[in-house]
């Protein structure tokens, strides 16, 4: 495989460069990451589908991860309940050194081939379910061998890598293949594969909770009502949907069954 994602920066002598002309240069280099992700949508798509399917069917999903896209998969699961409304434990991650430490970066456990697979089966892993594998370099051994484990047990995999034809890839039934180029500062792949990542991740996320009906038109009907904020955009949205022109009623209403969906369903059901 060639490891796109190792080769040399095209700039040099980067602690000469002013602070304009390093702003300019690595916004150039974020210029090319949608790009990128454009060309890999047809396989995004496929994977996409593949969550959906099992997701309806009562599995779930794991992302395995490590590095920069591991600790990025977290930030995108954890926001899933509150946001959607979904049950806890729908969208997990298996993360390299363990959630608890998430701040620690512990890079030392991505070298662990076996690791990944063992926490696996912590959670009861089954054919219902999905693994995703992060991976910026393709190679990590945590990753590749979790979802070489997976696949012996039938279990359907796929995986989000920035290097072509790497061993992830070879592990996975849905293969994405984002290949963003050699980064600013070499061999950084927190920055336009870390990029890449995220998007893909609100990708992922935002097309298949609404696969799953989690959103109405394009507003948030199941979203948790967990401070004022939310609260006050969802009152809005009861008050849209309802033609309910009063705020304290539409709020009362609100608040009496806990979300915006629920309380639809309430009031077309009298």
């Amino acid at each position: 495989m060639t490891r796109i994602t190792e080769q040399p920066s095209k700039y040099r002598h980067l602690e000469k460069m002013p602070v304009e002309e390093l702003t300019r240069n690595i916004n150039n280099e974020d210029k090319l990451v949608a790009l990128a992700i454009e060309k890999a949508l047809p396989s995004l798509n496929k994977l996409i589908i593949a969550i959906v399917e099992k997701l309806k069917n009562g599995g779930r999903m794991f992302y395995l991860g490590a590095g920069s896209g591991g600790r990025l998969s977290v930030l995108d699961a954890i926001e899933l309940p509150t946001t959607y409304g979904i049950e806890k434990g729908i969208v997990n991650v298996i993360l390299a050194g363990g959630i608890p430490r998430l701040a620690e970066a512990r890079e030392e456990m991505e070298d662990n081939v076996l690791e990944g697979w063992n926490e696996l089966q912590q959670y009861s892993i089954s054919e219902k379910d999905i693994v995703v594998g992060i991976t910026a370099s393709g190679t990590t051994p945590f990753v590749v061998g979790g979802l070489a484990e997976c696949r012996k047990n039938n279990i359907t995999t796929g995986c989000i890598v920035s290097n072509p034809d790497s061993p992830a890839a070879a592990q996975a039934d849905y293969p994405v293949e984002v290949i963003t180029g050699p980064e600013f500062v070499t061999g950084s792949t927190r920055m336009k594969c870390g990029t890449a990542q995220k998007m893909i991740f609100d990708i992922i996320s935002t097309t298949t909770m609404i696969q799953l009906g989690r959103v109405e038109d394009n507003k948030m009907v199941n979203v948790l009502l967990i401070n004022d904020k939310i609260t006050d955009r969802a009152v809005k949205i009861l008050m849209e949907k309802s033609g309910i022109a009063a705020y304290d009623e539409a709020k009362a209403i609100l608040l009496k069954y806990g979300s915006v969906k629920k309380a639809m369903d309430h009031l077309q059901d009298k």
